[in-house]
């Protein structure tokens, strides 16, 4: 067999390095030895003589020119330069990007953009024990201790802060506690690891295994918002590590929770000497990659032929990564580079006589492993050329989603949704985004949450005028190019009154306050999956003035209906899919021009987010069609309604916790599921001002329309406000899920399920029991049933009543939000025609 073209390639492909260190300082106290053993101290002085040092001093002194010893390449060293040496170093390894951990911390280290003189793209790497260390040696602002809870809350809020700027996550958990990682560490264990911690003094080192776990799976909880991948440090090191403890298999508790099932994670240093059950691990579990820096060059030439052959036995080429684990010194990158593609070439060839791959699969392996793999995994946007120089590489390294001008993105738009459910939006130039709005946000007045739907002026009773002024804090994990306008992107924001500092009429951090107060006291999560209906319309003229009409007649799941939208409805699914929201299934509905798009459910913070972004994709690509997208509640009263049914489940540690086990509660429906659904339909009257939160709402809220007007409940039920659902591939009799059928296009999401968790939760805390489930239609009923709000004005009389909503939501934001409904209430009630418009806003 010929292998010219494989050898060619893998010598001559630029590398993306995807793990390495921070070079130092030549006068640096980290000796330029320490680059060659992870050995210090006395055992330090036996490193010369293994058989990885003797190999890399020799390929660095041929670099160099110079005579073959540790003291002729030092010397050659401190008379050319750090610069110099650096520049030699990477010019021979033709490395196109390197993404950097700072978190070793050593003497002198030069800081990220000092390499950006040697390499086109540096990224950063975040190491989690880092960021949390460094937290805890700071005091606090005013003087206070140090909680668990506003550790993990300034941790959280550091994480966020930097999302859009870092490629990656890193654990060195290993070198810590092991990577047996409890996933449901206890609070309580967690607030005595931090005490234990604390009360060693500073600098902090943290170590204690409970506070290691509860960092490490918030930190899980962090990557799967911010979709960034988690790099983890296995198998061997300096003597800090325990071996016993750092081998990847010990991982599977947090690979086989479901919670963190999205977050990708890589498996460091090819988990040396655990190689093969690395392999193992990625060749089962879809989330799992793996590198095989440190490794390679630390070996004997045998030792790192063996590794990686071992991590080719079971993973998949698509999962295998190359990196360097350079640090402190530049040679270590240029031996990490050099004697990677020998190794690689070697590990190749012999697949390729053994019969595993034909050449042309070596080649294209090569390539993966090199450079594409990486690119993928970690979302770095630009080329690498195969048979290139530097010079082949695109000036414009960004990561994938922060962008910047150059990459045609002209301005950024940030969104907000006010009290009265309209989406709103100021928009920014790229570059004054990226260097103010990012961390001081965009000045917006207070009088923003007190505008209704029928006129940007503030209702009175709310306490919100046009004095006084927030920022709008662009939530950066919300960043999406825009799929309908390429040359833009789009943020959702979060309101507060100086950056770190939420203000309390924020509506996403009403439902982050309530979702606390559910997780804290129950140990619970709420998840939302939410369904679209909607109008399009089509403008006519009729007697010289423009009407919007349905766009069609057809009747409900009709064939043709859908064949008449097919194409606008692939651009729909498209962007939607774009921005990470699943689609599980499309109809025509039952109005002249209705239809309905159906969600996927996930945590109700990133729902309600989602159905944001879904009816902006709706409107946007119905408006290039020449239409209308309406999700108004009544847009015409002769039709039938859009509602925005939400379907509701609770989970504890990646279990859906609603459902019954194995059929041992009533209606199929755990206990915890039954309280929680009790105390929402108790009350359901007061949620409504939240989920129907203009008098058109209840023009839709009608008995016979499958909207829900009785309070009460049902087992797949259509005519009742709360269905409990069985949907295909749940086990029969058991229940997965409830629907609300009471929430429509004119709720805020998050203030509507801030809403229906506060009622949840109050039937947790009081233990309220479901009453029996109505089988029949309820309007049959009449005079048994107690009939919901039959207005917008009854529902705000419950609502005023209702100390649950006010003291979980809180009493500020109600003032609002009743101020706001009771203008609403007075401007339809005076302008009878005005619900007409309501398609131009919702």
């Amino acid at each position: 067999m010929e292998f010219a073209e494989l050898r060619q390639v893998v010598e001559k492909t630029m590398l993306v390095d995807a793990h390495a260190h921070n070079i130092v300082a030549l006068d640096s106290a980290f000796a330029f030895l320490n680059s060659f053993s992870e050995a210090d101290c006395d055992a330090l002085t036996y490193a010369p003589h293994s058989l990885s040092f003797k190999r890399n001093l020799r390929n660095i002194a041929e670099l160099y020119g110079c005579e073959s010893s540790l003291q002729a390449v030092e010397e050659y060293r401190i008379s050319s330069g750090l610069h110099s040496i650096s520049s030699i170093c990477f010019e021979a390894a033709n490395i196109s990007a390197v993404l950097i951990d700072e978190g070793l911390n050593l003497d002198k280290q030069q800081d990220i953009e000092w390499h950006k003189s040697f390499v086109p793209f540096v990224g950063r790497i975040l190491r989690i024990e880092s960021l949390a260390e460094e937290i805890l040696n700071q005091d606090k602002s005013d003087g206070s201790p140090w909680t668990l809870d506003n550790f993990i809350e300034t941790f959280l809020e550091k994480l966020r802060s930097v999302a859009d700027k870092i490629v990656g996550l890193k654990s060195i958990a290993a070198y810590r506690s092991g990577l047996e990682i409890n996933t449901h560490v206890t609070k309580e264990d967690a607030e005595e690891g931090l005490a234990e911690v604390l009360r060693g003094g500073k600098p902090v080192r943290i170590t204690n295994k409970s506070l290691i776990d509860c960092i490490f799976t918030h930190s899980l909880e962090a990557a799967v918002c911010f979709d960034l991948p988690l790099q983890i440090h296995t198998g061997f090191g300096d003597k800090d590590l325990d071996l016993r403890l750092s081998n990847p298999l010990l991982l599977r508790k947090v690979l086989n929770d479901k919670r963190f099932s999205k977050c990708l994670i890589v498996l460091l240093d090819a988990s040396y000497p655990f190689s093969k059950e690395a392999s193992y691990l990625a060749s089962v579990y879809h989330q799992v990659y793996l590198d095989f820096g440190l490794a390679v060059p630390k070996l004997s030439v045998h030792g790192m032929i063996s590794s990686i052959k071992e991590l080719l036995e079971l993973a998949p080429v698509k999962k295998v990564m190359f990196s360097t684990d350079g640090y402190a010194s530049p040679e270590t990158y240029y031996l990490g580079a050099k004697i990677a593609r020998e190794v690689l070439f070697t590990v190749l060839r012999d697949a390729c006589i053994d019969g595993d791959l034909s050449v042309a699969e070596a080649i294209e392996a090569a390539k993966d492993i090199c450079a594409q793999n990486a690119i993928n995994f970690y979302k770095i946007d630009f080329d690498v050329k195969s048979f290139g120089t530097k010079d082949n590489v695109r000036s414009n390294f960004v990561k994938k989603g922060t962008d910047t001008p150059e990459d045609g993105v002209s301005f950024v738009r940030v969104i907000w949704v006010d009290a009265s459910g309209q989406h709103r939006c100021r928009v920014v130039p790229t570059k004054r985004f990226n260097d103010v709005v990012t961390k001081n946000g965009v000045g917006l007045t207070f009088a923003c949450m007190a505008l209704i739907s029928a006129a940007d002026c503030p209702a009175d009773e709310t306490n919100l005028t046009g004095t006084g002024e927030i920022r709008l804090i662009p939530d950066l994990s919300t960043r999406w190019r825009i799929p309908w306008e390429k040359r833009e992107d789009m943020v959702l924001a979060d309101m507060h009154l100086k950056p770190g500092e939420a203000w309390e009429y924020c509506p996403r951090e009403a439902l982050r306050r309530v979702s606390k107060v559910l997780k804290e006291e129950f140990n619970l999560v709420l998840n939302a999956g939410f369904e679209n209906e909607f109008y399009l319309l089509k403008s006519v003229l009729s007697e010289g003035k423009e009407e919007w009409v349905p766009i069609d007649s057809a009747p409900y799941c009709s064939v043709s209906g859908y064949n008449a939208v097919a194409p606008i409805f692939h651009e729909f699914v498209a962007h939607l899919q774009s921005l990470n929201i699943t689609v599980e299934q499309l109809h025509p509905e039952a109005g002249k021009g209705q239809f309905e798009i159906v969600m996927g459910h996930s945590v109700c913070t990133s729902a309600a987010d989602n159905l944001i972004y879904s009816r902006e994709v709706i409107r946007a690509v119905a408006r290039k069609h020449g239409l209308l997208a309406t999700f108004a509640p009544k847009y015409a009263l002769d039709d039938l309604g859009s509602g925005s049914h939400v379907h509701i489940s609770l989970w504890q540690n990646g279990e859906n916790v609603f459902m019954a086990s194995g059929g041992s509660s009533r209606h199929g429906i755990s206990d915890v599921g039954q309280e929680f659904m009790a105390g929402v339909l108790y009350h359901l009257p007061s949620i409504l001002a939240f989920t129907a939160p203009i008098p058109n709402s209840y023009d839709r809220i009608q008995p016979n329309t499958w909207s829900g007007a009785y309070q009460c409940w049902g087992k797949e039920n259509r005519e009742v406000p709360l269905r409990t659902a069985c949907p295909p591939g749940v086990q029969d009799g058991l229940v997965s899920n409830f629907e609300i059928k009471s929430f429509d296009g004119c709720a805020n999401p998050h203030l509507g399920l801030a809403a229906i968790i506060s009622g949840g939760i109050d039937g947790l805390r009081r233990h309220l029991c479901l009453p029996e489930p109505i089988d029949g239609n309820p309007a049959s009923l009449d005079g048994k049933l107690k009939r919901l709000p039959v207005s917008l004005s009854e529902s705000l009389e419950a609502l005023q009543k209702d100390d649950v909503l006010h003291d979980l939501i809180g009493e500020k934001l109600l003032v609002a939000i009743k101020g706001v409904r009771k203008a609403e209430i007075n401007y339809y009630a005076e302008n009878k025609q005005a619900y007409k418009q309501l398609i131009h806003r919702y």
